[in-house]
């Protein structure tokens, strides 16, 4: 059984999927084999109806399987935004078809939500490999004025021509080659968290991200150039990274500190030059930020750490509610978020010993894993670089000034439990952010 076939055991949603090239003209087999006797209908945008909807619908028609006329958005900037969810339903909601759609990350995520909206599974023929969403549950959309994700099935069947995906755009697959990376220090976060008895490592998922993943991002300029054994890497280690996430029902596998960057930035709706960030592109700062973090925690004497000292000095949780309301002060939507995610992870005094102590015995030995497992600091920045993506903050209109804010909030941005938490919980945030952002640091502040 090889990897996809054994993911395809255990994912919860996607029953079938084929990547190689040339393989659009069998997406007619596909849909033949999940839906039977059903009518399809192409979703695409105009850019996605001309690399890959035609041969699509050439394929559906060959086949003989019928379909409506497609329909195809015209938007010349498109977004994953609710007006769009509402144009796509009202137009479906009367025709008895399964959607296919064709494109990358807002066409699939506005194609899952409205399908899952109607009760209906859903097909996707990807057409970039610029994130790892498309075979993850849930869809990301902006919803009165926030980005937000919704619960909703992963497509039931999944079409990916690496040709095609070689041949877009070039910050496509850099995004997704941002988004790929991240699995390095988030697969740290999930160590530490594993540890401190917050989160036990799921072996299957963690292997399905985690092997063939050092492969996948070993040449970043041959994926800028459009190398076609690359791109097609790129693009399965993003699916394996979805299929992670549908086997145990969550984003740990694939998702850490790095992420909570982008969560922040979501709620800010942050633009550059006129067009929101992509998701991948402020990941990849992220993981330069959550690298950077661990890096610093792995020259902590932490076998030495005074556990009593972290106990005597951590808040209580109405202290923490009172410190949360004053970082995010004037920020209504920030300080709920805050509020809420917080509280999730939030451990008494006790409860922080046990963590504390369980960390410190284990660190001898997890250090040097951790050494091993993350790509150093400069190395993650120079891939950045060669394969297209942002490598500063301010590639994505984030000055240092607003950086060192995002970095503050970042302890209270999710329940997930990840490296700033175990530098919040020893004490030493104050230290890292002057090592980041002080005189001499990565990210100075004048």
């Amino acid at each position: 059984m090889n990897k996809v076939e054994s993911a395809l055991q255990r994912t919860t949603d996607t029953k079938d999927l084929i990547i190689g090239a040339g393989v659009v003209s069998r997406t007619a087999e596909m849909f033949a084999k999940l839906f039977p006797g059903k009518t399809a209908i192409i979703i695409a945008d105009m850019n996605t109806w001309e690399v890959a909807g035609r041969a699509v619908f050439a394929s559906l028609e060959e086949a003989g399987v019928p379909q409506e006329k497609p329909f195809i958005f015209t938007d010349e900037e498109l977004y994953a935004e609710w007006q769009h969810v509402e144009k796509m339903y009202e137009h479906l909601k009367n025709l008895d078809v399964i959607a296919i759609a064709v494109g990358s990350g807002v066409m699939n995520d506005l194609t899952k939500y409205v399908s899952h909206m109607l009760g209906r599974k859903y097909m996707c023929v990807g057409t970039a490999a610029s994130m790892d969403g498309y075979t993850a549950y849930g869809a990301s959309i902006t919803k009165d004025g926030n980005k937000q994700t919704f619960d909703c099935p992963a497509p039931y069947g999944f079409v990916m021509d690496p040709v095609i995906a070689a041949a877009a755009p070039k910050e496509l697959a850099a995004s997704g080659y941002a988004d790929l990376i991240a699995k390095i220090p988030a697969a740290a976060d999930w160590m530490l968290a594993d540890v401190t008895g917050n989160e036990a490592i799921d072996k299957f998922a963690w292997d399905l991200v985690q092997d063939g993943l050092r492969e996948s991002l070993s040449a970043p300029a041959a994926v800028h150039e459009g190398d076609l054994k690359m791109t097609e890497g790129l693009a399965e280690g993003l699916l394996m990274s979805g299929f992670a996430m549908q086997a145990i029902q969550s984003s740990r596998p694939a998702s850490g500190t790095e992420h909570q960057f982008s969560h922040c930035w979501d709620m800010e709706d942050l633009c550059f030059e006129g067009k929101h960030v992509s998701h991948g592109f402020k990941v990849g700062i992220g993981t330069l930020a959550s690298t950077a973090s661990l890096e610093f925690l792995l020259e902590k004497d932490i076998e030495n750490l005074d556990i009593d000292k972290c106990v005597e000095q951590w808040k209580s949780w109405e202290e923490q509610e009172k410190e949360i309301r004053e970082v995010f002060a004037g920020m209504p939507g920030h300080t709920a978020r805050g509020l809420k995610e917080a509280y999730g992870k939030y451990t008494d005094k006790e409860g922080l010993r046990k963590q504390l102590e369980a960390l410190k015995a284990a660190w001898p030995t997890l250090k040097e894993q951790i050494r091993e497992q993350i790509i150093p600091f400069a190395e993650v920045r120079d891939n950045l670089r060669l394969v297209g993506a942002p490598y500063e903050p301010e590639h994505i209109g984030v000055t240092r000034e607003r950086m060192r804010k995002t970095f503050s909030y970042i302890p209270y941005m999710r329940s997930r439990f990840t490296n700033i938490d175990i530098v919040y919980r020893c004490g030493f945030m104050a230290e890292l952010t002057e090592r980041l952002f002080g005189k001499g640091g990565i990210w100075e502040v004048e």
